[in-house]
């Protein structure tokens, strides 16, 4: 993940929703009755471990673009054709592809220290002898904003910003606008290079990597120090004494390739079989760690909720469409692939999930849909009540790869993971397969097999909303 927020890529999460229609009928009971038995049969089953366990340790971390992003896509075809999954395939999507290389950040004076850093996804290197200069410190985006062409030019930005932990993950916004936006305003200056303050909330001494605005912007080096290391670079600017740092990084971009969707289906049957209910996930993710919780557990989750209701029931009446979006991490281009090429359909796609918050219990569930099916959607919360899930607002994001269906119209349920530990392991080398807990991963895959299930299986609609065609600018 959201990577669930980007300066470059965003919509509105509260517009206007309309609907002309009279209230949905009640969810029927033998829906209910099968909801309730894949529920509690979801929380004892081992898929999804599984296939976060092999994903995470056979493939590893999964860069868009990389060999290990073409394995991971022909790891996803064989095991969802094992787990007997139909019409399963991959779709192409075009992007460019970056390399990180090497870094080497160190403080010079006023004493000498070397500090852990990153990259940041897209940033240039710096010249071959490396970039040497004083660093000029603010604490956000709209501090740099303010700053002058004569107190940036030959500088070094560095912008100390401390995101705030919560289980919403409602600090990330901030962190995730700087991380992308402050070499744009750092560079409109004069600036040679940005560091920033890690887009996380670890203590431990890991950098956090992540995307950064590219395309027409002024390109200048950007990178991430550890939390532990901005303390260190922010004491030493304490001091008074002019702090110095040097930079070295071989990051570069590489010829533009291209990476694919994989796509399985639970079929439907009978006259509803053609209309879509959307389970999404990313299969790629950054280098650094073997990307567990980014977005292995997703992947896990989805797959398992489809293989429950294949397994355990006559069928759905809808079409489950499981969808492994490629380069989420880099810019959502398997989402807005995926809404291209069915752009022609998307009115049979009826609601559409995504799991891409980690595997941490799912405490909420919220929705975005037409106001005459809040109804539908207060009997679904009820089934999820036992799971320790709250109702939310109707006013839900959904997810990053589902972001250009949301913002076309179509439906979305989100069910909220507690995410008060998922930025100390986000983008990071500690996204490994021990932060994942088995239990709290099948609370989820029970979460999104009953919504998924009712979802696909009754005859109402959750109508169809206002396109929302708002965006995310770096803002000053």
């Amino acid at each position: 993940m959201p990577s669930r927020i980007y300066c470059f890529i965003g919509v509105s999460l509260l517009v206007p929703l309309f609907s002309m229609a009279a209230a949905a009928p009640p969810i029927p009971p033998d829906v209910v009755e099968r909801a309730v038995a894949l529920r509690d049969r979801a929380l004892g089953d081992s898929t999804a471990y599984d296939i976060v366990e092999s994903l995470t340790m056979e493939i590893g971390p999964r860069p868009a673009g990389s060999a290990a992003d073409q394995a991971a896509r022909a790891w996803a075809v064989a095991r969802l054709t094992a787990l007997g999954f139909s019409n399963v395939r991959t779709e192409a999507v075009s992007i460019p592809r970056w390399a990180r290389g090497t870094i080497d950040v160190r403080m010079t004076a006023p004493f000498a220290q070397p500090l852990v850093a990153t990259s940041l996804g897209g940033s240039p290197g710096t010249p071959d002898i490396g970039i040497e200069a004083p660093v000029v410190r603010v604490a956000s985006l709209a501090e740099l904003s303010a700053l002058s062409r004569e107190d940036l030019e030959g500088r070094i930005a560095f912008v100390d910003h401390v995101m705030e932990r919560h289980k919403t993950g409602r600090g990330y916004g901030v962190s995730a606008m700087i991380r992308g936006c402050a070499h744009v305003v750092a560079a409109d200056r004069g600036a040679l290079a940005t560091v920033i303050r890690s887009a996380g909330t670890s203590r431990h001494r890991f950098a956090h990597t992540g995307a950064m605005l590219r395309g027409n912007a002024a390109q200048i080096p950007a990178m991430a120090i550890s939390n532990a290391d901005a303390d260190l670079l922010a004491h030493a600017i304490g001091t008074g004494d002019d702090v110095l740092l040097r930079l070295h990084s071989t990051a570069r971009d590489l010829p533009a390739t291209s990476t694919a969707n994989v796509i399985a289906e639970v079929p439907g049957r009978g006259r509803l079989a053609d209309e879509i209910v959307i389970l999404g996930a990313h299969l790629d993710s950054w280098d650094l760690g073997t990307g567990a919780i980014d977005d292995a557990s997703g992947v896990g989750i989805v797959i398992a909720a489809a293989k429950m209701i294949m397994d355990n029931s006559e069928g759905p009446r809808r079409t489950l469409r499981v969808v492994l979006y490629g380069a989420e991490e880099i810019g959502i281009y398997g989402g807005q692939a995926y809404a291209e090429a069915h752009a022609e359909s998307l009115d049979r796609h009826v609601v559409a999930l995504e799991a891409d918050f980690g595997p941490g219990r799912v405490w909420q569930f919220s929705s975005r849909v037409a106001d005459a099916s809040l109804g539908i959607v207060d009997e679904i919360a009820a089934l999820l009540e036992p799971l320790g899930i709250e109702r939310g607002d109707n006013a839900a994001s959904g997810g990053p790869d589902i972001g250009p269906l949301r913002k076309a119209g179509v439906p979305v349920f989100e069910l909220s993971q507690d995410g008060t530990r998922y930025f100390d392991f986000h983008h990071t080398a500690d996204d490994t397969l021990d932060k994942v807990d088995r239990d709290d991963l099948n609370q989820n895959v029970a979460a999104y097999t009953t919504a998924a299930w009712v979802a696909a299986s009754i005859e109402a609609r959750f109508g169809r909303l206002p396109s929302d065609n708002s965006q995310w600018q770096c803002q000053e």
